[in-house]
């Protein structure tokens, strides 16, 4: 046996008794006469002593010669430690160690295994397997686990079947790029890696399974940031014979299962939001509500009094930044400099300092009266102490760019506090969006998405104003989850088909083993997905989900531990039928 206890688990109950430890070297402090040992694994860290008295000779010398991350035995006794350390759970003892035995050297890592390494994010991710060693990460990993486990047990108490869908299927063209991959038996022919296991579940409702869920790999091979993966875990979830609301209420239950069991947090309330109302509001379809700063449209107040910045555009739209008006003209600059950033894209800035006084002052103030930005102010709802900032443009644009501004503010002003958690349902998406490129509508979420029951006629007439049985779930400015409430009818899901641009020969190509089951006795269903890594990443207080992941991609969609992606042989692309070079000419 390899250990009685471990690194964390003794204390003074332990005292006098005999123990064997297993686990890492964190640190040698080597003092000529004794030598001190912390012995760490994943539980906690055990001092070990080794006193040129008390131990064995061959142990001492031995001992003498250990290296940081080597992995040794020990077995000696509990003592109780001269200077305890109260920060430590073993803090109290030590173990006097009488064996040693050295079960596997190691060279000097290339960082510290310590909570505040000097190790670059690179480098940590080329040596992942040391990273997971320190606990920061470790924690982050069991952390997830922890709220894995508590999904799987509310949804399988709830009544859902967890059932494993294929992983090698058929590309599709709606959505984001697949990854592919070779058939050696198929010469020429693909599979596709999932972007979701979309149509599976909705056959597995066909096949009259009720509810499904399932802790499913994904696959997308799309540009990446720092909340996005090339491969991501999804809970995804299916049910049959449900409205929306049956589906809103199912899943609050889950989110508040998670903020009481993971958090200790209690949210009653989970707003509801319709997507118009989101953009005009907030200028995204994902806003973070722990915070103010309500967008308000100022058309009607600004427009018409001779400030062609204002007049010339779609339109003029402002927030009031809490208690900002003692900002200096060097820090409004900077935020005029910030936003005609080219991903931001503004071109300028107007502000108004609400002053305690009741005066107002501001970069327009030739244009516009002491009453005009009264009346600016008492529109958007400032009191004294605030600060107005104001953006003007295209409309959409305009939004996003005041959207992005919203929130860096909130950062910078310490308003998004991550211990603080504000669920908000979006809902009423519209179904289609025309994109100008290809001159046809795509489906804003998928093609299997069905619209709202009272917007069916417009199918026909205007789909682009058909409102979709859809809805996400949104925490803290983040979408954690979406979903919608299927077409199950066959009729119905050609119509959708014809609406994107397939031709019946297409959609039965790509989509016929769907339609065909839908001649079967399709119920009606709806589900969700939520994604996972974003998910645990917000409940843990951060929002990028790379140290959430055992095993991360780099921005480049690399792993640069196992160096992949990588070429292969000429003989392994023979074997896929890939092609590598021209054939000679004839």
């Amino acid at each position: 046996m390899y250990r009685t206890h471990h690194c964390g688990a003794l204390s003074l109950e332990q005292l006098n008794q005999t123990v064997t430890l297993a686990g890492w070297v964190q640190k040698n402090r080597n003092k000529g006469f004794i030598v001190w040992v912390d012995l760490r694994d994943r539980y906690g860290i055990t001092q070990l002593v080794f006193d040129e008295e008390r131990t064995p000779k061959e142990v001492f010398e031995t001992a003498q010669g250990l290296g940081r991350e080597f992995v040794i035995q020990v077995a000696g006794k509990v003592i109780e430690r001269e200077s305890k350390n109260p920060h430590m759970a073993t803090g109290a003892i030590e173990v006097l160690v009488e064996s040693l035995t050295v079960l596997n050297s190691a060279k000097t890592p290339p960082f510290t295994i310590e909570d505040q390494t000097d190790g670059g994010e690179e480098l940590r991710m080329q040596y992942r397997y040391l990273d997971i060693r320190r606990n920061p990460v470790k924690e982050n990993l069991l952390f997830r686990h922890q709220v894995s486990m508590a999904v799987r047990n509310y949804l399988s108490r709830a009544g859902f079947i967890d059932v494993e869908t294929p992983y090698l299927i058929k590309s599709t063209p709606e959505g984001a790029r697949d990854f592919v991959v070779p058939s050696r038996m198929n010469a020429g022919q693909f599979y596709a890696l999932p972007q979701s296991p979309q149509t599976f579940k909705q056959l597995l409702m066909v096949g009259g399974l009720d509810k499904y869920f399932q802790i499913v790999k994904c696959f997308r091979d799309e540009d990446l940031r720092a909340d996005r993966q090339p491969e991501f875990t999804q809970i995804d979830c299916e049910m049959t014979f449900v409205d929306q609301e049956a589906i809103l209420q199912q899943f609050e239950g889950l989110t508040k299962h998670l903020l009481k069991e993971i958090k200790g947090v209690e949210v009653a309330e989970f707003p509801r939001m319709s997507y118009d109302e989101a953009m005009k509001t907030y200028g995204n379809d994902k806003p973070d509500i722990r915070f103010g700063m309500r967008f308000k449209e100022l058309n009607a107040f600004a427009q018409g009094k001779g400030f062609g910045v204002f007049d010339s555009q779609e339109l003029v739209v402002g927030i009031a930044v809490p208690q900002a008006a003692d900002m200096s003209r060097k820090e409004i600059d900077a935020l005029i400099d910030w936003v005609k950033r080219p991903h931001i894209g503004a071109k300028g800035l107007v502000y108004v300092k609400c002053n305690t006084d009741g005066s107002f002052k501001s970069s327009v103030d030739k244009f516009f009266t002491p009453e005009d930005l009264a009346e600016w102010a008492t529109h958007c709802e400032a009191e004294a102490g605030d600060l107005l900032l104001i953006l003007s443009g295209e409309t959409q644009a305009t939004r996003t760019q005041l959207s992005a501004l919203r929130m860096e503010l909130a950062t910078r002003l310490g308003l998004r506090d991550p211990h603080t958690f504000a669920p908000l349902w979006i809902t009423d998406f519209p179904l289609l969006e025309w994109d100008d490129e290809s001159e046809r509508y795509h489906a804003m979420h998928h093609p299997f998405t069905a619209p709202k029951p009272e917007d069916l006629a417009l199918l026909k007439t205007e789909p682009g104003k058909v409102k979709a049985n859809a809805y996400d779930l949104v925490l803290n400015g983040n979408e954690i989850g979406g979903g919608s409430i299927r077409i199950h009818d066959q009729e119905l899901q050609a119509q959708m088909f014809d609406l994107l641009g397939f031709t019946k020969e297409e959609a039965q190509a790509q989509f016929g083993f769907l339609m065909n089951a839908f001649q079967y006795g399709a119920p009606p269903h709806g589900g969700i997905a939520f994604g996972l890594d974003r998910l645990v990443a917000i409940l843990g207080g951060q929002e990028t989900i790379r140290d959430f992941i055992a095993f991360p991609k780099n921005n480049a969609g690399r792993d640069v531990m196992i160096d992949a992606p990588a070429p292969l042989s000429g003989e392994q692309l023979d074997e896929l039928h890939l092609q590598t070079s021209p054939p000679p000419k004839q």
